[in-house]
């Protein structure tokens, strides 16, 4: 039957399979490659993979730095930033754009234009009108989320029912009040499902534009050691990342099942 649900330990057992396949796979492709190519650094074993791992954490003898902890630091200085403006200035707009007709008409068309606008190809514009510092990488995460996250919020307002509208003004609430008593609480479920969705491209803008003009962070760090071939450290790299994201991802659900339970049970 379609959608229908399994036992908690099936869903537990099939995505452990998951993982132990993908590795597998990995492993597989590893040996052949060292099969063919005893040297070959693409396709790094285990053991490679370990030592790559040692030199991220270990203190490189010429920056006397830990990689893994100054890479870790300016990415996720930059990303929480770029994630907090964006996110504030989407929540702003697109409640004004849900809750008022004259903000709609005025602000929905730039919203879409901009909404499908790559901010990785308009890299330059952000060079000159920021610079290459932090607040580049700020402004290009907060640039890439705003539009679309704001539609999202947009798009939840409207969902709203007018007739839960209609009972609060009945019962006297004023237009404040009924924005933030209301609207916001009514949206704040599908906000989080929103913000949720722009974690993976705020990492990509971010990382593609360390990549660009970084010094340091992650995309930095990546393009140096994929340039030298030194794949048993770019791959510790991308499994950080990838943990990094699961992790958020991972708390704004807890977050959500927590502070939002009818809501759970409403899209069960």
């Amino acid at each position: 039957m379609i959608r229908q649900p399994i036992q908690t330990k099936w869903t537990i057992l099939l995505g452990v399979l998951s993982i132990i396949i993908m590795l597998s796979v990995y492993t597989w492709l590893s040996q052949r490659q060292h099969k063919i190519n005893p040297d070959d650094t693409t396709m790094p074993t285990w053991q490679q993979l370990a030592e790559g791992v040692k030199k991220s954490v270990e203190v490189n003898h010429r920056s006397e730095e830990r990689w893994i902890v100054v890479d870790s630091k300016a990415t996720a200085a930059r990303l929480f930033l770029g994630l907090l403006f964006g996110i504030v200035g989407a929540i702003i707009v697109g409640l004004l754009m849900g809750c008022f007709s004259v903000c709609e008409a005025f602000l929905v068309p730039p919203m879409s234009l901009l909404a499908k606008v790559p901010p990785t190809a308009a890299l330059a514009v952000f060079f000159v009108l920021v610079g290459t510092d932090t607040e580049m990488f700020v402004t290009m995460i907060a640039f890439g989320i705003l539009p679309t996250l704001s539609q999202s919020i947009y798009l939840a307002v409207r969902d709203v029912r007018d007739e839960t509208l209609y009972k609060a003004c009945t019962l006297g609430a004023s237009q404040t009040e009924l924005i933030w008593n209301v609207i916001v609480r009514a949206i704040l479920p599908k906000l989080i499902d929103a913000i949720r969705l722009q974690i993976g491209p705020a990492m990509v803008y971010l990382i593609a534009a360390e990549m660009v003009v970084g010094d340091v962070g992650f995309g930095y760090r990546i393009r140096l050691q994929s340039r030298l071939l030194n794949m048993n450290v770019v791959y510790p790299y991308l499994a950080t990342l990838a943990g990094f994201g699961f992790f958020m991802d991972y708390l704004l659900r807890l977050s959500q099942r927590f502070l939002f339970p009818w809501y759970i049970r409403e899209t069960s």
